[in-house]
C-alpha cells in the first residue's frame, strides 16, 4: 500500500474516534454541571477539563479568555478554527475520505460523507440547549462508521491503518479523560484513595460508556481505584488502555514489514507494562505521572509509526495532523 493512502486512512479513522470522544467529553460536562456542588471554583474546574482533555486549553484562551460554559461548548463542538473541535474532526475525516476512495468501500463513504452533510444543515439550529442531542448523534455515527467499516471492508492493510489510528486516538482520549478528571475530583494528594463523589466519578464513566461494566465487574461503589483500574488494565473493558493496546500490538504485527521494526517493539513494551502492572503499582507510583508516561510513550509510538510507513519522500502529503497540547493540570 502506498504511504499517502496509509495515511489518509490512518486519519480519517482518528478524527472520526476524535469526533466521538470530544462529544463524550462535553456530553459528561454538560451532566456534570446539572450536579449540585458547593465547591469553590468547581464551575471553571468543570469547564477548564475538557479543553484540557483535548488538548484545547491554549487556543480556547487566546481566542476567548475566561472559562464559560456556552463558550467552551461552542469552541470545542462547533468553532472551525478549533482544530480538535467535533466540526474540523468531522470535516478532516471526510476530506481525507475523499482523498482515498479506491480504497475504502461504497458504504464506508456514504456514512462520512453524509455524516458531514448533516451537520452542515444542523448549524443553524444548535446552541447550547439542544447539543446534548448533538453528543448522542456524533457518538451514534461514529459506532455506525465502525460497524459498516467491519461489516464491508477487506481485511487487508487499509482495514489495518484504519485500526490502528482509532486504537490510538482512543488509548489517548482515555488516558487524557482519566487524568484530567482524577485531577479535578482528587485535587489535593491527601485525598487519594479518599472518598470521592459518586455521581462525578459516575459521569467519568458514563463518557466512556464503562458504567454498567463497572457494575458487573466490581458490584460495589464507585471508588478511584477501581476505576483508574477499569479503564487501564482490564482487557476486558472495550475503551481501556490495555484494551486498544492490544489491538494496536495485534495490528502492527499483522502489517508486518522490515521498516517496522522499531513501532513493534515500542507497541509490544507498552502492551507488556500494561498486561503485568497491578494497579497499586500504579497509585504507588502516582497515577497523573504513570499517565503522562503513558501518554508520552503514545506519542512516540505513533511518530514511529508514521516515519515506518506513512511518511512520504518528498514529504508533501496534505493531510492536516494538528498535534495534541500537553495536559495542562491546574
Amino acid at each position: 500500500m502506498l504511504s499517502r493512502t496509509a495515511d489518509h486512512l490512518f486519519w480519517m479513522a482518528r478524527y472520526i474516534e476524535r469526533a466521538e470522544n470530544t462529544a463524550r467529553v462535553l456530553d459528561v460536562a454538560h451532566r456534570s454541571a446539572l450536579l449540585p456542588d458547593d465547591s469553590v471554583g468547581v464551575d471553571a474546574r468543570l469547564w477548564y477539563a475538557p479543553l484540557n482533555i483535548c488538548g484545547s486549553a491554549p487556543g480556547y484562551e487566546e481566542k476567548y479568555g475566561l472559562v464559560e460554559a456556552a463558550k467552551v461548548t461552542h469552541y470545542m463542538a462547533l468553532d472551525p478554527e478549533n482544530p480538535s473541535s467535533i466540526y474540523t474532526s468531522l470535516m478532516l475525516a471526510r476530506e481525507n475520505a475523499r482523498a482515498v476512495r479506491g480504497a475504502i468501500t461504497s458504504e464506508m463513504w456514504e456514512i462520512i460523507n453524509s455524516m458531514w452533510l448533516d451537520l452542515k444543515r444542523m448549524l443553524p439550529n444548535l446552541d447550547q440547549f439542544r447539543l446534548e442531542g448533538f453528543f448522542d448523534w456524533v457518538k451514534e455515527r461514529s459506532h455506525l462508521f465502525r460497524g459498516v467499516t467491519l461489516g464491508t471492508i477487506l481485511k487487508d492493510d487499509a482495514l489495518y491503518f484504519i485500526r490502528l489510528g482509532t486504537f490510538l486516538e482512543r488509548a489517548d482520549n482515555t488516558a487524557r479523560i482519566l487524568d484530567v478528571k482524577y485531577h479535578i475530583l482528587l485535587p489535593s494528594v491527601d485525598d487519594v484513595g479518599g472518598a470521592a463523589d459518586y455521581y462525578q466519578w459516575g459521569a467519568l464513566l458514563n463518557s466512556v460508556s464503562a458504567l454498567e461494566a463497572y457494575r458487573k465487574i466490581y458490584r460495589d461503589s464507585i471508588s478511584p481505584m477501581r476505576v483508574a483500574e477499569l479503564m487501564i488494565l482490564r482487557a476486558d473493558m472495550p475503551r481501556s488502555l490495555h484494551a486498544c493496546l492490544n489491538e494496536v500490538d495485534a495490528t502492527l504485527e499483522a502489517i508486518n514489514g522490515t521498516t517496522g521494526l522499531e513501532a513493534r517493539r515500542l507497541a509490544g513494551e507498552l502492551h507488556a507494562a500494561l498486561h503485568f502492572t497491578r494497579i497499586e503499582d500504579v497509585f504507588s507510583r502516582g497515577l497523573h505521572e504513570y499517565l503522562t508516561d503513558f501518554l508520552d510513550r503514545t506519542q512516540a509510538l505513533s511518530d514511529e509509526i508514521h516515519h515506518a510507513y506513512l511518511s512520504l519522500k518528498d514529504d508533501s502529503s496534505s493531510t492536516i495532523r494538528p498535534d495534541r497540547f500537553q495536559l495542562q493540570i491546574q
